[in-house]
């Protein structure tokens, strides 16, 4: 039966109504992460529903009812179907957003990878390519074979130090051997630096002191101490050091016996003794028996008197530690064979001195 004017508007209203029931009970039925697209397709199967209602009203203002229900079924299906297609493209894109495990690894963690294993099989061009440094010799005559795998060697010999006169002392090579430059090196080097050795001096210096690498520093700047403690400038110390290398390896107990000794011998004062040791300082480093040898020599074989005795050794302090056997010779040939009394001996001490250097009869050839 064809419904009246008036009962369209009422049927219309009862469909919409019906409609948005099912697009909100839909919506209810999906998670939260697709609620935006879920509004969406409330809206548009709201809209293409109302077109369907309105022109599917106005048919039905011609037509029976029968027709009608028909068209509702299609409607239903249309909904079904859309609905369908909305969680199907809603699937895709979630699909989308998952990472594939095919992607690549960012850098950073390409840094966490574990490194290649040292028995990993390399080519022969890689193999080729690869340079060894000789391995360190376990035992050698000479220390040229260690220098290029120590820096303490190389810093050395750039230095000026002749490594093939140390390496004559197997303690001397093993101990360098066992030294750290920065660490046992370094430090002596500004100590010396400071006390007035010349660069062009280091060198000569720690060929024939390598024993002051041993040396505590402390107690190197403890004798230095003790030195500028009796008057010894730091010109006189540094003379000192470079013509007696090993002049700060004795230790303080031992130098202050030295000074001693002379003033006490050779009955010098406090100056005299000061100016004799700076003059020639390996007095304070060598034997004394030399030197008490030749202080008997002078006194009782060559009948030297005390004064005279001091005199000459102020002059000439080299003669204390002559040759004993060059000094009789030289004596005799000057006093006995030329005639030459005493005190002029005592005047000219340098001239005895330089006949002492060589054969006499030489000398008085060539001066």
């Amino acid at each position: 039966m064809a419904l009246s004017a008036q009962q369209i508007p009422r049927w219309l209203n009862s469909i919409k109504l019906r409609s948005f029931i099912n697009a909100t009970q839909l919506t209810e039925h999906f998670p939260r992460p697709g609620r935006a697209l879920f509004h969406g397709f409330s809206a548009r199967a709201q809209i293409s529903s109302d077109n369907c209602f309105l022109q599917w009203g106005f048919q039905t203002y011609r037509t029976s009812s029968t027709r009608n229900s028909s068209q509702s079924a299609d409607l239903s299906r249309q909904e079904s179907s859309s609905s369908q297609s909305t969680l199907l493209s809603s699937e895709s894109e979630q699909s989308e957003k998952m990472p594939s495990s095919d992607a690549k690894l960012p850098l950073q963690e390409l840094d966490d990878l574990p490194p290649l294993s040292p028995l990993q099989l390399v080519s022969e061009e890689e193999a080729i390519q690869i340079t060894a440094a000789p391995p360190v010799p376990p035992a050698s005559h000479t220390l040229r074979d260690y220098v290029d795998h120590s820096e303490t060697l190389q810093k050395l010999v750039l230095l000026g130090v002749d490594l093939s006169k140390i390496e004559k002392h197997s303690d001397a090579a093993n101990l360098l051997l066992r030294l750290d430059f920065e660490k046992d090196i370094k430090q002596i080097l500004l100590f010396l630096k400071d006390l007035g050795l010349e660069d062009n001096q280091l060198g000569t210096f720690l060929t024939k002191n390598y024993a002051i690498f041993s040396e505590d520093l402390e107690n190197l700047k403890i004798r230095v101490a003790y030195l500028q403690s009796k008057n010894f400038s730091k010109a006189d110390i540094t003379q000192m050091v470079r013509n007696a290398p090993f002049l700060l390896n004795f230790s303080v107990e031992r130098l202050d016996n030295r000074l001693g000794f002379f003033q006490k011998e050779l009955e010098l004062s406090v100056k005299k003794t000061r100016d004799l040791v700076v003059r020639l300082p390996r007095l304070l480093t060598g034997s004394l028996e030399p030197v008490k040898e030749n202080m008997k020599v002078y006194r009782l074989e060559l009948g030297f008197k005390c004064n005279e005795i001091q005199h000459m050794i102020t002059k000439i302090p080299k003669i204390l530690t002559a040759n004993k056997r060059k000094l009789t010779e030289t004596f005799d040939y000057v006093h006995n064979v030329m005639s030459v009394p005493h005190h002029i001996i005592v005047k000219f001490p340098q001239e005895e001195h330089s006949m002492i250097q060589q054969n006499p009869t030489t000398f008085l050839w060539t001066n």
